[in-house]
């Protein structure tokens, strides 16, 4: 902290936090962001713990006229032992909607997973602090995005001028679930992960609830969506079930039906996008489950599977899209605010051949703002699924 400035405090509060569901009061008094609510995460397991913990498209945001702000917080690093240190999440700082900065905390707990047995060992640690200074003296909208990397807890925020939770926008609420690759994972940040870059062309509020290796339709992940008030909804639904090899063919198309089910009985009319996976050259005719691949170092992820097995009803990239798009069509003949994506226009084989997945599984920065870009024209665009609801917001009724 710089002792040199007169700063203010202010009690870190739900009003100055926008994009997580739930909020926990820690014993430090301070705030955990939860991107799943309690019943829906004691349904699930370490991994889905971690990623919900884990506060992609979450955001301090307030109003004030300060020029420096400092936010303590107690982040929560995962390390994989044997590998070197993913980079510091970064917290990006916007100013009325426009980039103004970045930065990285320090201290904090590390996580220690060791991936040939799933074991993990936490390391307490202490509380750090982000600071950003050089902004302009006016009135404006501050908002810290937080990383998508790295659970975190909100300690204390301090400014040199006070703050005031921002009025309600009224802008609609968009909510997205999808793997590690809608989380952000080779993203430079929370918000320049596609789903935000996205958000950001539509003029939408996102609510991300991605959770990295975790988009397996369950039903507790569909209760939280049809339970989430929102205005549109897209779900992104494949590469985890193939990379986990969590199902077959049989069992796809009643799972896909359920899930849609459910969340429809939350938001009957809302639209409602269903994505399928980008191209993954390791995953289309080859089913899972993955593994990774350690090699000098670096992870890349390599399937497992037979691709004889296809025929016999394993599930591969190429046959997910294929049911997606026809239960879809099936669906839609009744719903008429359903709508189908493929995600191979988000992502295909000369986008693979120009940015290749760099571990052969999730997109590079590049390819997430082309993907953001794609998805934003696509959706919100003239005739858009989200075209006409996004010009004004709905009810966001739910249960």
């Amino acid at each position: 902290m710089d002792d040199s400035r007169d700063w203010i405090s202010t009690p870190l509060t739900a009003d100055l936090v926008r994009g997580a569901l739930e909020l926990e009061r820690t014993g430090r008094g301070g705030l955990l962001p939860h991107r799943l609510p309690a019943r829906a995460r004691s349904g699930g397991d370490e991994q889905v713990a971690q990623a919900e913990s884990q506060p992609s498209g979450v955001r301090v945001v307030f109003r004030t006229r300060a020029t420096a702000v400092e936010l303590d917080v107690l982040r929560t690093v995962t390390v994989h032992r044997g590998l070197p240190p993913l980079p510091d999440g970064a917290y990006d700082l916007c100013v009325d909607g426009e980039p103004a900065g970045r930065a990285s905390a320090s201290g904090g707990n590390v996580l220690m997973v060791d991936l040939s047995d799933g074991s993990r060992e936490l390391f307490p640690g202490s509380v750090g602090a982000v600071s950003f200074t050089g902004l302009p003296a006016r009135e404006k909208t501050v908002e810290i995005w937080l990383p998508y990397t790295e659970t975190t807890e909100l300690i204390g925020l301090r400014t040199d001028a006070p703050v005031a939770a921002p009025e309600p926008g009224g802008r609609p609420v968009w909510l997205h679930h999808g793997s590690s690759i809608s989380q952000g994972s080779s993203a430079d940040s929370s918000a320049t992960a596609w789903p935000a870059l996205a958000a950001a062309a539509g003029g939408v509020e996102l609510v991300n609830l991605s959770l990295a290796g975790s988009a397996l339709l369950d039903p507790f992940t569909a209760c939280a969506l049809r339970d989430t008030p929102a205005d549109l909804i897209s779900v992104k639904i494949g590469i985890n079930l193939v990379n986990r090899d969590a199902m077959g063919l049989s069992d796809f198309g009643p799972a896909v039906h359920g899930f849609l089910d459910t969340v429809r009985d939350g938001h009957p009319t809302a639209p409602l996008l269903v994505v399928s996976p980008i191209l993954c050259p390791a995953q289309e005719d080859t089913p899972g489950p993955a593994a990774p691949d350690v090699s000098d170092g670096r992870v890349a992820f390599t399937a497992l599977g037979d691709p004889a097995d296809a025929a016999r009803g394993k599930l591969t990239l190429r046959v997910v899209r294929e049911e997606l798009a026809r239960i879809v069509a099936e669906r839609a003949a009744s719903d008429p605010y359903l709508f189908h994506l493929d995600g191979l226009t988000l992502y295909g084989e000369a986008d693979h051949a120009e940015l290749p997945l760099p571990d052969r599984l999730h997109p590079d920065a590049a390819a997430h703002r082309r993907m953001g870009e794609r998805f934003g024209a696509f959706a919100f665009g003239p005739g858009g699924p989200f075209a006409e609801a996004a010009e004004r917001p709905g009810s966001r009724s739910a249960g």
